[in-house]
C-alpha cells in the first residue's frame, strides 16, 4: 500500500524577496507495478541495494545553515506490520518516537553506523513510547527483530531544507538563502546524485536530475 509522499518538508513558508525557489525532476528507477488504492511505499532490497517501492528521491541542500534552537518531533509509526513511512528524512538532532499500533510487540533495532539501538520488545499500551534522537547525519536502516520482513529508513540530513519527490520525480525547494551550494538527489542506498547549485537571492532556478 502507497501513501503519496508528496511532502514539502523543507522551512520556510511565505517567500521573502531575498529567497530563492529550487524545483526540478529527478529521473527514477522503474519500480514494480503498485495498485492505485495503495496507501504506502516499503523498503525493498535488491541486490544489497535498499530502495523504496515505487521509487521517490529525497531532493536536499547541502551547506553550512548553523544549529537551530530546537527540531519538531517526529514519528514512525509501526501498523499493519510495517513501517509509516517506510522512508523518514529528518534533520541531524531530531528526536523520532516509533508507536506500536499492532495488537502485538515489535522490537525495533538498527545495526548502521550512524546510529545503532535497540528498543526492545513493546506492545501498543507501554509508555512512554519508544524513541531515538538521530544525532549523525547518515542512513539508518530500521528492523523489527520479530517480524523479519519489516524495512524503514530514516535518513538524516544535516540541512534543513529537504523533500521527498513525488512519485514522477518532481520536486520543489523553497526559502532558500543566497550562496553556493551542492543539491543532492538521494535515490538508493547506493545512489546519491549530486550537483552545484548557486543561489543569488530571489527566483527559482530549475535543476534536473541526471
Amino acid at each position: 500500500m502507497i501513501r503519496p509522499l508528496v511532502l514539502l518538508l523543507a522551512c520556510g513558508c511565505s517567500l521573502s524577496p531575498a529567497e530563492s525557489v529550487i524545483e526540478g525532476r529527478v529521473t527514477l528507477p522503474q519500480g514494480k507495478k503498485a495498485p492505485v488504492m495503495a496507501k504506502r511505499y516499503e523498503i525493498v532490497t535488491k541486490g544489497g541495494v535498499l530502495s523504496t517501492n515505487p521509487p521517490v528521491a529525497v531532493v536536499y541542500l547541502e551547506g553550512d545553515f548553523g544549529k537551530p534552537a530546537s527540531l519538531p518531533l517526529r514519528s514512525i509509526v509501526q501498523k499493519d506490520y510495517a513501517f509509516i513511512p517506510s522512508l523518514l528524512p529528518v534533520r541531524t538532532g531530531t528526536k523520532v518516537e516509533f508507536p506500536n499500533e499492532d495488537d502485538t510487540y515489535h522490537n525495533v533495532f538498527s545495526f548502521s553506523p550512524a546510529k545503532r539501538f535497540d528498543l526492545g520488545r513493546y506492545r501498543p499500551e507501554d509508555k512512554p513510547v519508544p524513541f531515538q534522537v538521530f544525532d549523525k547525519p547518515g542512513m539508518v536502516t530500521l528492523r523489527c527483530d520479530i517480524h523479519e520482513h519489516m524495512r524503514g529508513i530514516v535518513l538524516v540530513l544535516d540541512t534543513p531544507h529537504f523533500v521527498v519527490t513525488s512519485p514522477d520525480g518532481k520536486f520543489r525547494l523553497t526559502g532558500l538563502p543566497a550562496g553556493n551550494y551542492k543539491l543532492k538527489a538521494w535515490i538508493d542506498s547506493r545512489t546519491t546524485l549530486e550537483k552545484p547549485v548557486s543561489l543569488s537571492g530571489g527566483g527559482t532556478v530549475k535543476l534536473d536530475f541526471p
